[in-house]
């Protein structure tokens, strides 16, 4: 499973000159943990998150002007980046290793989703059963509404039965068993 499969779509911004309040009302309507930050090009420039924008326990009283005003006074700049590509066991190993709950997903320049801690969790608990039931309907829609095809998952794998035209066929109908997250590989079984 790829990060393309668990990714959160649409993507949420917030631009650094955002007040700090726009981008809290928004983690929160939203039910997010984290944001990246683009400036006025759309590239990504950081990140904020529920922490950053929480205030400091040695903040103490003081003057309104000696607290952040902007979302580029409390994101992180350092951003850490995945591919769509790239397999959620590298992408939870890269948020594991660099502490963050929310990784923005990068085409090249083009920032396409986020990876959140819970985006992977979401990918685990999914049974057999419910992974099997979204892979069969898919197969059927790509049939055109018919049940050319029998999904069963086990673990993960993905197993398809039936009857393909050609070789071109197989590998389309494994591309989209491959999108369904939860599949962890598949195999195809061609009826004779």
């Amino acid at each position: 499973m790829r990060a393309m499969d668990v990714m959160s779509r649409p993507v949420y911004t917030a631009r650094p000159e955002d007040p700090v309040e726009r981008a809290a009302a928004l983690l929160t309507r939203r039910k997010i943990t984290s944001l990246p930050v683009v400036d006025a090009a759309g590239d990504v420039v950081g990140m904020v998150s529920e922490s950053d924008l929480l205030p400091r326990p040695d903040g103490g009283p003081g003057p309104r002007a000696d607290r952040p005003q902007v979302v580029a006074d409390v994101m992180t700049r350092d951003v850490v980046a995945v591919s769509p590509h790239d397999d959620v066991s590298e992408v939870a190993r890269v948020m594991l290793e660099r502490d963050v709950r929310c990784v923005p997903v990068m085409e090249g320049p083009l920032l396409v989703g986020v990876v959140s801690r819970r985006d992977l969790l979401r990918s685990l608990v999914r049974s057999d059963d419910v992974i099997g039931a979204e892979l069969q309907e898919r197969l059927d829609e790509y049939a055109g509404g018919q049940r050319r095809w029998v999904a069963t998952v086990t673990d993960g794998v993905a197993v398809v039965s039936g009857v393909f035209e050609d070789a071109a066929q197989e590998t389309i109908v494994s591309i989209l068993a491959k999108t369904v997250p939860g599949v962890t590989s598949v195999e195809l079984r061609p009826a004779r």
